[in-house]
């Protein structure tokens, strides 16, 4: 069963994304690391994923470190301190421990004595759920500043004797603050969401929930690392995509040659590349940086969006379609003008 969501705009006072920052950790581990470790060459990664390079964090460094780095920088870019911020918004599907929430963790690390906040665990459509959900908060007038952090650590749940799966990951963060947007001023236009749970057995997790307790068992059946069905999840994610975009754009009277640029979730190149073709994007109007950084999950499209800015890509003015699949499944787009 597939839910969809049905109104058809964003209501309440007009929001934006006011700053942006991203942090990953120094180590890099590169695919000649890899192919130490298991089966593979650095040119099967490239040519199946598209990935070069990943960020490890170091032994001891969690997911809400990385969020930290991030987040202290997004506000003071917004130049904001942690007080104003009202409310906090953490997309992972790797919190530091199952409770408390990374967010109580965030929020007590920078010092945002004044927020309230939750995790929101979506996969690799956390970013785009998040800054959805912050940004409806602040359009109803209960917040002026909230803060989104998307950040994972997957090198924590990744098996390095799977070599389907170790190849593909990384770890990152990336933070947005989100205000009530000025007259005149780029703006969150619209999103679309959906989930369809009959795709859950395709990239899951199956150990340490209530369903698999940890257990000598789990442990050995080697139950604590990231399963996936690779084919699967690359057909539903290139057509989910498409279907999104088409979907939000239709909506707005939009067609994708009015895009300035696509930032899909960066999982595999060639995802991105088949979706892209399929909505008749070239590469002037994508941006591509899995090579550098591998699929940090929640982190991907702060990534992508501070690597586009960086390099000019992304301008003030610009229309920008952010899109998401993760595992659930879960499928995400969000439409908005940047802001600066």
């Amino acid at each position: 069963m597939v839910s969809v969501r049905k109104v058809s705009r964003v209501g309440g006072r007009r929001t934006a994304i006011r700053s942006l920052a991203t942090y990953v950790p120094p180590h890099v581990l590169t695919n000649a690391d890899l192919e130490k470790l298991v089966d593979t060459t650095d040119e099967w990664i490239m040519q199946r994923v598209g990935i070069r390079e990943r960020h490890i964090a170091a032994p001891g460094v969690a997911t809400s470190d990385l969020g930290k780095e991030a987040a202290i920088v997004a506000i003071a870019r917004a130049g904001l301190t942690p007080d104003d911020i009202g409310l906090i918004v953490t997309g992972t599907v790797t919190p530091d421990m199952l409770f408390p929430s990374t967010t109580c963790l965030i929020q007590h690390k920078i010092g945002a004595h004044h927020a309230w906040g939750f995790d929101l665990s979506a996969a690799c459509s956390a970013f785009t759920y998040a800054l959805t959900t912050a940004s409806q908060l602040v359009a109803t007038g209960a917040h002026e500043h909230a803060l989104v952090v998307g950040a994972d650590v997957m090198s924590r749940i990744i098996d390095y004797q799977d070599r389907a799966t170790c190849v593909l990951f990384g770890d990152g963060a990336g933070a947005v603050v989100v205000s009530a947007a000025e007259e005149g001023e780029g703006a969150i236009l619209d999103f679309e969401h959906e989930i369809d749970g009959s795709g859950g057995d395709a990239l899951f997790m199956p150990g340490g929930g209530s369903l698999r307790p940890p257990s000598h068992e789990t442990v050995d059946q080697r139950m604590h690392y990231v399963k996936q069905d690779g084919r699967a999840v690359f057909k539903f994610a290139v057509r989910k995509t498409e279907e999104i975009a088409h979907r939000i754009l239709e909506r707005n009277g939009l067609k994708t040659t009015d895009l300035d640029l696509f930032v899909s979730h960066q999982a595999n190149r060639r995802i991105i590349e088949s979706a892209a073709e399929k909505l008749g994007l070239g590469p002037d109007k994508m941006i591509i940086n899995i090579d550098k950084f591998g699929n940090t999950t929640a982190a991907t499209i702060p990534l992508a969006l501070n690597d586009a800015v960086c390099s000019g890509r992304l301008k003030k003015g610009d229309l920008v379609l952010l899109a998401s699949v993760g595992a659930g499944f879960t499928v995400g787009a969000v439409l908005l003008r940047w802001g600066f």
